[in-house]
């Protein structure tokens, strides 16, 4: 009778060890796929917001006349009211993919264009180098915020077009 009590706590004992290492196998797993999902998103914020950058980009080299414009709403990118004909630069308006929100920053110039968009996300980025030209500064970047995806004009401006981030003056 005494051996068959003291076998008792041995089965016990090995169900909670196997319970612990399940936990801690699902633990690093949910960990491992967290980090993928946000390497995931950190390359959608990085298309999308190439996409708005070309998309400024072809709004201000088509403004008509001498006097480039930067768009005064994201929207006006999707149809430019300054056209009596369809003319779109983006086919959509993105959500953020760091906060699932369709709002962005917005980094407007002097003339109050839109000359940037950038994600409101204040997590920390997980990719820190090898970035493409253009976003070389986001190697620097504290947070999402700080990735900015911005146009400069290169070559001579009209008087409104906007200044740098900065305050940088523009040649």
């Amino acid at each position: 009778m005494a051996g068959r009590f003291a076998q008792t706590g041995f089965t016990y004992m090995g169900v909670m060890a196997a319970v612990l290492l399940m936990g801690a196998i699902a633990g690093s797993t949910a960990e491992v796929w967290h980090t993928a999902q946000k390497r995931e998103k950190e390359r959608e914020l990085l298309f999308i917001g190439q996409q708005f950058r070309l998309a400024i980009e072809r709004y201000y080299l088509a403004t008509p006349g001498r006097v480039r414009q930067f768009p005064p709403a994201l929207e006006d990118m999707l149809r430019d009211p300054r056209y009596p004909g369809v003319r779109r630069y983006l086919r959509r308006l993105w959500r953020d993919p760091m906060t699932g929100e369709a709002e962005w920053g917005l980094m407007r110039g002097a003339d109050g264009g839109i000359q940037g968009v950038y994600s409101l996300s204040e997590d920390v980025p997980l990719k820190i180098a090898r970035f493409d030209e253009g976003e070389q500064g986001f190697a620097e970047a504290k947070n999402y915020t700080d990735w900015v995806f911005f146009y400069r004009p290169t070559g001579p401006l009209g008087p409104a077009s906007p200044g740098l981030p900065g305050g940088e003056a523009v040649d």
